[in-house]
């Protein structure tokens, strides 16, 4: 049985979007209305199923614009939660804070779990799963919440929604400390990035299905959504081999995801549908900026290109 049979969803492709444009960011400036509505008339013919990532202005104006529009897109609403405990272990020097900044952060994360339970019951004809958290157990986050507290938030949000709620993480954790979350979630979703472990475009494929099944197998009571899996088209060598992304190899590796991912009824969202500028360091190439199958100007990627013209 697919995962969407499973999950009672319709069939179609997925992917993630951020609508940030150049000079945009979360926290404002934010798109607007009429951006939004380009973005999902852009997405439209291709994908049938949106990853949202935070409950805040830009997934208002996303939602209210798919109603209004009557494009009849499905929505998975994340609630981006805000780091509860410090990580020292983060690579990157983030994930420290001071006591008063992590109080208030809890304070936030339950205010957010009030708010995408409330947007949940505004929108239910869209909204058809819900994220509390995104990559916030696994060792190196920014953002480090206890698996306890995301075990509660999750509880939370299904006592006060009807939709499946699922917490979105790295397919590490999921092998050796989210097992009660595991047990509790509607659905496990996981990130697979062979490209950020130092995996070449030909190991790619077998690499994210090896990901995939070791979590599978490990809850075959549960069904598994792949919640992030792509392919960077440019990097400055921060983590990434300058010589191993491009857009032909993001083209190669999104083709072969969705062979298999249809073949085998695998719900899965690409990540992601436009760059975004505002992400990671100011350098230009900073690998996290270009991530997106389409540019941060809305010109399509190779992928896309060749996609339009068949």
């Amino acid at each position: 049985m697919s995962t969407f049979e499973k999950l009672n969803m319709e069939p179609g492709r997925a992917v993630c979007y951020s609508g940030f444009r150049e000079g945009q960011q979360p926290g404002g400036p934010w798109p607007t209305y009429d951006q939004i509505v380009e973005d999902l008339h852009l997405m439209h013919p291709i994908w049938k199923h949106l990853r949202l990532y935070d409950v805040d202005k830009h997934a208002e104006i996303v939602l209210d614009a798919i109603q209004k529009e009557k494009l009849g897109f499905k929505v998975m609403l994340g609630a981006y939660i805000e780091a509860e405990m410090n990580n020292f272990n983060c690579p990157w020097g983030g994930g420290v804070f001071s006591e008063e900044q992590l109080e208030a952060n809890v304070a936030l994360n339950k205010s957010k779990m009030e708010k995408l339970i409330r947007l949940a019951n505004q929108y239910p004809n869209i909204i058809n799963s819900l994220s509390v958290g995104n990559e916030a157990c696994v060792e190196w986050t920014d953002h480090y919440v206890h698996e306890n507290s995301v075990l509660a938030y999750v509880k939370q949000v299904q006592a006060g929604a009807k939709q499946p709620v699922t917490f979105c993480e790295n397919y590490v954790p999921w092998h050796f400390k989210l097992q009660k979350l595991a047990e509790a979630v509607d659905f496990i979703s996981i990130h697979t990035y062979p490209v950020w472990e130092y995996k070449h475009i030909d190991e790619a494929i077998g690499y994210t299905k090896d990901n995939y099944y070791s979590v599978a197998h490990k809850y075959p009571h549960k069904p598994v959504v792949i919640t992030e899996a792509g392919w960077a088209t440019n990097s400055n060598g921060r983590g990434i081999d300058p010589g191993n992304v491009n857009e032909t190899y993001q083209k190669i590796y999104f083709e072969k995801l969705m062979q298999w991912c249809e073949e085998e009824g695998i719900l899965t969202y690409f990540f992601e549908a436009f760059d975004e500028s505002w992400k990671g360091s100011p350098e230009p190439l900073e690998p996290e900026k270009h991530w997106g199958l389409f540019f941060i100007d809305r010109t399509p990627k190779m992928v896309l290109q060749e996609a339009q013209r068949s």
